[in-house]
């Protein structure tokens, strides 16, 4: 376990994660909700977005083979909606909608915005090209970037501005469409075999 740490694939699965996340992206959102509710949970909200998210890394391939579905299938569509995502970052549109919600609990921020559909097809995607120790560490590490992002907030918001949280997010947003692209070419092989 230990020797399939590699800090390469660490930095990689972690901008991937930090990029899909987009927590810096999502500050708007957070604001909005903290005006609407008063208090966000920070703590709460973090830990329980990285328990959904390490346990679908581990649970998600057996739901998959439920269904009959395999490993490189899912890593082409998470491909596909990474692509997507990218482009959503990069062009500055919404291709995906999720209905607002009326709490700033678990719910809203755990999942989905954090933990959500994307991620979690992301997960998959990368459990079929690197190792789980490093996917783990990456979340954990993405999660303790989520955290301080959550309790600091408002403070990001006015030392970036808007432009410039737009600038880093279309920035992750061709890094993304990158890792989409080199996930397709790695998996839509094994479609075939």
């Amino acid at each position: 376990m230990i020797s399939q740490i590699d800090l390469r694939e660490i930095v990689t699965v972690g901008m991937v994660l930090f990029a899909v996340i987009d927590i810096l992206g999502s500050i708007p959102i957070i604001v909005d909700l903290r005006s609407k509710v008063g208090h966000i949970q920070s703590e709460k909200a973090s830990i329980v977005a990285m328990i959904i998210m390490v346990l679908f890394l581990f649970i998600g391939e057996e739901l998959l083979n439920i269904i009959g579905i395999d490993v490189n299938s899912f890593a082409v569509a998470g491909a596909f909606v990474l692509f997507f995502l990218a482009l959503e970052m990069i062009l500055g549109i919404r291709l995906y909608k999720e209905e607002e919600s009326e709490t700033a609990s678990i719910v809203p921020i755990a999942f989905p915005l954090i933990a959500g559909a994307g991620t979690m097809t992301t997960l998959l995607s990368l459990k079929s090209q690197y190792h789980t120790v490093n996917i783990i560490i990456a979340i954990l590490l993405n999660m303790i970037l989520v955290y301080l992002v959550l309790k600091s907030s408002s403070k990001i918001e006015k030392m970036l501005g808007s432009s410039g949280l737009g600038i880093i997010r279309k920035v992750f947003g061709v890094i993304l469409l990158a890792i989409a692209v080199k996930l397709f070419a790695a998996n839509v092989k094994g479609l075939f075999v």
